[in-house]
């Protein structure tokens, strides 16, 4: 039988049902305290976000804040679950393109730590909320370096025509730090950028720190501003498989200095270089932090053998994990009630939504296989939960924190009259 956090994966699918998103205590906070330990405390005037938007709930912000770790938050939503779980708001980094007024003057009010600015249009609203407002907003702007590292299309964030942030070649970067500085109301601390996920080379990440260095150069000489701040985001790659003991094809986990050494060595050597004082440094993992630390529970429904290949379909899929889908991400499991029996055959593990590219793993080698077995998927932590739809009005799975043997409920699990909740019949039908 397969454990999760010293727990039965088969006795949390029968206590708490299943599909069921499982989270390890102990390796989130373990990942918090390599943070700590690799990059906090080694390099002065370090500190770390965690990116909400990998997996927020209040427990989980409650977590972050307990470990000592500030808090990236792209929304209202994100942002109200934090200040709800009493994250404090100094600590609040409010980040994401299109931002709207009500997510700005929210962040305003509460006096979040500091602003992401994605562009100028942004930049020139935030500007007006803060003299409206009489508040004052520590700002970033977000740059692109121009940076394509190797992974799916659809993460790559840094590159030239990105939706996200400003080109650092241009004019475009160069008016937004001249309204920034011109505006009352908002302090300019420095720049912000993120290449993009699941990177597992460090050189992408070096090679935008060199261009952001440029950058913080050509701002100095045109306009006097001198860098206080950068932020690195994150991005950090995480495998298929957890680097958990008593896991079958356990992986090794990816150290955080792999990347975070050579990013803060490339910044220190190009600012010398520059006449420059190397600035305070954030960075904003948030796969990295809760991947390996959750499992994703499913129930077998049926086991079709076609000439070819086989089908095991499981009681969720597409709406739990659209990744598979959407990426092209691949995940590895096991039969969590067989995990010491030896595979038998090849199958792929479907999901039970209405679309053909509702497949969770395309091929995996499984013991034999029954109706009522539960399948356990590795390395859900990230990105599954915060995803997750109603997709064929399914119900959204239940979260369960586990640590050390004991089980807590943090979300419940959706019912069918929850999703009905806020439908209306016109009244003429």
């Amino acid at each position: 039988m397969l454990s999760w956090g010293g727990v039965n994966c088969v006795e949390l699918a029968r206590r708490f049902g299943t599909p069921l998103y499982v989270f390890d205590e102990s390796v989130i906070r373990a990942r918090c305290a390599e943070i700590r330990e690799a990059f906090l405390e080694r390099w002065p005037g370090a500190s770390a976000c965690y990116a909400s938007k990998a997996f927020l709930t209040m427990t989980m912000a409650r977590i972050a804040a307990q470990e000592g770790l500030g808090l990236d938050v792209v929304s209202g939503g994100e942002l109200h679950t934090a200040l709800m779980a009493g994250f404090p708001p100094s600590r609040i980094e409010l980040h994401g393109s299109a931002k709207s007024e009500r997510e700005l003057r929210a962040a305003l009010t509460a006096g979040v730590g500091r602003v992401i600015v994605d562009g100028v249009m942004e930049l020139e609203l935030l500007a007006a909320l803060a003299a409206e407002t009489g508040l004052r907003a520590n700002v970033l702007i977000r740059a692109a370096p121009g940076v394509s590292p190797h992974t799916h299309a659809h993460m790559v964030t840094g590159h030239s025509g990105s939706k996200f942030g400003l080109p650092i070649e241009g004019g475009l970067l160069e008016d937004a730090v001249r309204l920034a500085l011109a505006s009352p109301g908002l302090t300019l601390r420095g720049f912000h950028f993120h290449i993009g996920s699941q990177i597992f080379e460090k050189g992408p990440h070096v090679e935008s720190v060199r261009r952001v260095v440029g950058l913080m150069g050509r701002m100095r000489i045109a306009l006097g501003f001198e860098t206080e701040e950068l932020n690195f985001g994150g991005g950090f790659g995480v495998g298929k498989m957890p680097d958990v003991p008593g896991v079958p094809g356990a992986e090794s986990h990816t150290p955080l200095c792999l990347f975070t050494d050579a990013m803060m060595e490339a910044l220190a050597q190009e600012c010398s270089l520059q006449g420059l004082a190397r600035p305070a440094v954030t960075i904003e993992p948030g796969r990295w932090v809760v991947a390996e630390a959750g499992i994703t529970l499913y129930t077998v429904e049926t086991v079709k053998r076609l000439p070819g290949i086989t089908y095991v379909g499981v009681d969720g899929g597409m709406p739990d994990n659209p990744r598979p889908a959407l990426y092209q991400a691949e995940y590895a499991g096991l039969v969590a009630n067989k995990a010491d029996v030896p595979p038998v055959e090849k199958a792929a593990i479907a999901g039970k939504c209405c679309e053909t590219g509702d497949i969770l793993i395309s091929e995996t080698a499984l013991p034999p296989v029954e109706r009522g077995d539960v399948f356990a998927v590795f390395n859900t932590g990230a990105y599954n939960f915060s995803m997750a739809s109603n997709y064929n009005r399914l119900p959204r799975p239940a979260v369960v924190l586990v640590k050390n043997g004991q089980a807590d409920l943090i979300t419940a699990r959706q019912t069918h009259n929850d999703l009905l909740a806020g439908e209306r019949i016109p009244e003429r039908l």
